[in-house]
């Protein structure tokens, strides 16, 4: 199997899943515990929050280890709305589920919650940001930094502006953009920013939200002390310790793969113009990660290519991994037909991702597609 959907999730790297492994043979300790065995285990946790603070330039105290994405947009909507006394929320219409359904919540408890609209190429704009915050009463605002579909990286700083002007606080969904382009907590601007270990190498079960030192965060639910009050719960430490690892592996290695995958997207896009002259790149105009690549072919169902690939040994994806059956959601807040929409096929690469991979791929979308239509032209006849 060709594997080409590490936005859904990516293998863990090998030298994070020995430091996992090492850790759960020799280091077993429970970090609330104050002898010797629970000291080696904080030790490791903190180190683990290090790693994570630095591959976003903030500092570890600001990290709150969680379960995931999900669990820290949730935290971030949910405990800041709690905390802070704001009833005012806007988030782009382009936000995965893990924050969509937080907002639907908040609403169902009587917050003032809206979309902001954005462009054909699925960009906020400055302009439609602040037309979204005009009117009296503080707003948590969340914009997700890149978009797991198409793959559009939003311009955070500008509009981080836009919301400190009118005196709003910013929450910024960043796991699809860690390891794949650098992020700093200052130059971001923001004032809570998620995070998630599985797209990055690390085990499932491992994420973060970044918390600015000014913001209270109620939790999400209630316990012990662990993670300075903010989520309650013994420490999830070998997933933990994964994510750090990983973290400082991405660091590292993220220019020459962001290179490898800008030569890797070129040669697929290429490809896909070449042998199909009709397809359709999404966002192909706007700033995008390197490693992702969301077309459609019109005329063909996305998920019909997507199980006709799987069968002749490629996985990839047709939008966001928590969502099946409909269109994806975020083009069709681009204003992309549905039909089209049905059609939308995703290739994002990862660390050993290949030239040779793409070849095979292209190859047998060909087959695949001719295979289809020859079959919808029997039907058809």
């Amino acid at each position: 199997m060709i594997y080409l959907d590490h936005n859904a999730t990516t293998p863990v790297a090998p030298q994070v899943a020995a430091g996992v492994v090492e850790q759960m043979r020799s280091n077993f300790g429970n970090p609330s515990s104050r002898h010797g065995v629970g000291r080696a285990a904080r030790a490791a946790l903190e180190e683990a929050r290090a790693r994570v603070a630095a591959l976003v330039a903030a500092e570890p105290v600001q990290v709150v280890f969680t379960s995931g994405g999900t669990e820290a947009n949730n935290l971030a909507l949910k405990g800041f709305v709690h905390a802070m006394g704001v009833r005012r929320v806007r988030f782009s219409a382009v936000e995965h589920a893990s924050v969509r359904a937080p907002a639907r919540f908040l609403a169902s408890q009587g917050v003032d919650v809206a979309e902001i609209p954005v462009d054909p190429q699925g960009r906020v704009t400055p302009a439609a940001l602040a037309q979204s915050l005009a009117g009296a009463g503080p707003t948590l605002v969340s914009i997700m930094a890149v978009n797991n579909e198409t793959g559009v990286i939003q311009d955070i700083p500008a509009l981080a502006e836009v919301v400190r002007h009118h005196g709003g606080w910013l929450h910024c969904d960043a796991v699809q953009a860690a390891g794949k382009i650098p992020l700093d907590w200052q130059a971001l601007g923001v004032h809570l920013l998620s995070l998630s270990g599985h797209k990055l190498g690390a085990p499932k079960g491992a994420g973060a939200l970044v918390v600015d030192k000014a913001v209270d965060l109620e939790p999400l639910c209630h316990g012990g002390g662990q993670e300075r009050g903010r989520r309650p719960g013994t420490e999830a430490l070998p997933a933990w310790v994964g994510f750090g690892l990983a973290a400082a592996l991405a660091m590292e290695e993220q220019p020459v793969r962001e290179r490898r995958w800008h030569e890797l997207r070129r040669r697929l896009e290429a490809g896909l113009r070449r042998r199909f002259p009709e397809v359709v790149i999404f966002s192909e105009s706007a700033p995008r990660v390197a490693n992702t690549s969301f077309f459609a072919l019109p005329g063909l169902d996305g998920e019909a290519l997507l199980l006709a690939l799987d069968e002749a040994g490629f996985a990839v994806g047709s939008g966001s991994a928590c969502g099946r059956g409909e269109p994806s959601q975020v083009l069709q807040a681009m204003g992309v037909e549905r039909e089209l929409a049905q059609g939308a096929v995703r290739v994002s690469l990862g660390a050993e991702s290949e030239a040779a991979e793409i070849e095979a791929f292209l190859d047998a979308l060909e087959a695949v597609v001719s295979r289809l239509r020859r079959f919808a032209g029997v039907v058809g006849g």
